[in-house]
C-alpha cells in the first residue's frame, strides 16, 4: 500500500485493501475497473494523452496546480484524471487498458505483475522507513518487538506492512510463525485495537498518524533499518515505449511536487488535510516524517522489490515466483 492508499480513516472515503486485492484477483474486476474509468478517458488508438489514475494524496496536488497539463501541452498531449481508492484497483484499469500512469506502494505491483499486468515501473520515492510502523496501545506492556512473541498483530495482509512485520520479526530474532497474525485492513484494524481485540497494529500513514494523535498508540517500532517503503509510479509497456518523454515530465512534475513540499510543510500539511478530510495535526505529523524526491527506477530498486516478491511468493501469497526485471523501465541500463 502506498502512502495515502485506502484512507479509510474517519472523514476519508476508501476502501479496504485487502478486500480490492481479492475482488482484483476474482473474475469481473476487469470490467469494474474499466466502468470506473469515464468513457472520454477511455483513450482511442493513436491518441495522444496521459490517463492518469490517483489515490488521494501527492498527485491530487499536481492535479489541483495544472502543472503537468502546462508541460505536455508543446507535445500535443493531454491529461486525464480518475480517482481510485486503492492500489490494485488501479492496476487492474492498467491491465485492461483504461489507465497509462498512475501511484502505488510496494506490495500491488507484485500481485499485478503475478496477476500477468503488463506493469512497468515508471518512478519511485526516496524511501519513507518512518511512515509505517508498529504500534500499541498507550498503556500495554509490550515494550520490545521480542514482546510481540505470541501476541495478536493486526495488519493488512499482502501489504508493504506485511513484508515489514516479517523482516521486523527476523530483525529481532523471531520467526513469523512466533505472533498470531490477524489480516484486517486498516478501518477494521483501527476499531479492533481501539477495543483492545488485538495487541498491536503494525499500518502506515495517514492511518499512523492518526492512531497517534487520536487514539495515543505508541510506536513499537518504525520501518527504519527494516524496509525502504518507498512509494512507485507505474505505466504499461506500450504506453512507455510510445511515450518516454511524456513520462520524464510526469515524474518530473511529481518530483516538483516533493521538493515543494519538503520546503513548504506547514502549507502542505493544511493542503493534504483538505485533500484527506484530516485535522491538520495529522497531516502536520506526517507531512513531517515523510522522505521527498521521486526519481527514476534503478537495478537497486528492483532488487528491493525482487525481496518482496520472494517473500510474498514464500508465504504463499502470489502463485509463482517472479522475476521483477520483466516489469523494469523500458530505458533500464
Amino acid at each position: 500500500m502506498g502512502l495515502f492508499t485506502d484512507p479509510s480513516i474517519p472523514g476519508v472515503s476508501a476502501g479496504s485493501a485487502d478486500a480490492s486485492r481479492r475482488q482484483w484477483l476474482a473474475a469481473g474486476l476487469g470490467a469494474a475497473a474499466l466502468a470506473a474509468v469515464p468513457a472520454w478517458a477511455q483513450q482511442p488508438a493513436g491518441d495522444r494523452t496521459l490517463r492518469v489514475g490517483h489515490q488521494k494524496g501527492w498527485l491530487s496536488l499536481v492535479k489541483a496546480r495544472g502543472t503537468l497539463e502546462k508541460r505536455l501541452a508543446p507535445l500535443g498531449a493531454r491529461v486525464t484524471w480518475t480517482e481510485f481508492n486503492a492500489g490494485p484497483v488501479q492496476l487492474e484499469a492498467l491491465n485492461v487498458g483504461a489507465i497509462d500512469f498512475g501511484d502505488v506502494g510496494e506490495a500491488p505491483p507484485i500481485f499485478a505483475q503475478a496477476a500477468g499486468a503488463p506493469l512497468v515501473y515508471a518512478g519511485a520515492t526516496v524511501p519513507r522507513p518512518a511512515v509505517e510502523a508498529v504500534v500499541v496501545p498507550k498503556g500495554s506492556a509490550i515494550r520490545s518487538v521480542a514482546d510481540l512473541k505470541g501476541k495478536r498483530v493486526a495488519y493488512n495482509k499482502g501489504s508493504n506492512v506485511h513484508y515489514f512485520l516479517v523482516k521486523l520479526l527476523e530483525k529481532h530474532g523471531l520467526q513469523y510463525r512466533d505472533v498470531q497474525s490477524v489480516f484486517l485492513a486498516p478501518p477494521d484494524a483501527r476499531a479492533a485495537f481501539e477495543r483492545g481485540a488485538v495487541d498491536a497494529w503494525v499500518i502506515w500513514d495517514p492511518f499512523l498518524a492518526s492512531a497517534e494523535k487520536t487514539l495515543g498508540a505508541r510506536v513499537l517500532a518504525d520501518a527504519t533499518g527494516v524496509a525502504n517503503n518507498r512509494a512507485f509510479y507505474f505505466t504499461s509497456r506500450d504506453f512507455a515505449t510510445r511515450n518516454a518523454d511524456v513520462l520524464r515530465i510526469a515524474i518530473d512534475e511529481v518530483n516538483a511536487v516533493d521538493t515543494w513540499i519538503s520546503r513548504n510543510k506547514g502549507e502542505a500539511a493544511a493542503e493534504l488535510s483538505q485533500v484527506l478530510g484530516l485535522d491538520r495535526s495529522i497531516t502536520e505529523l506526517f507531512v513531517g516524517r515523510v522522505g521527498y524526491g521521486t526519481r527514476v527506477v534503478t537495478r537497486e530498486i528492483l532488487a528491493e522489490q525482487q525481496a518482496i516478491a520472494d517473500t510474498f511468493f514464500d508465504l504463499k501469497l502470489i502463485p509463482k515466483k517472479l522475476n521483477v526485471l520483466h516489469a523494469a523501465p523500458v530505458d533500464l541500463s
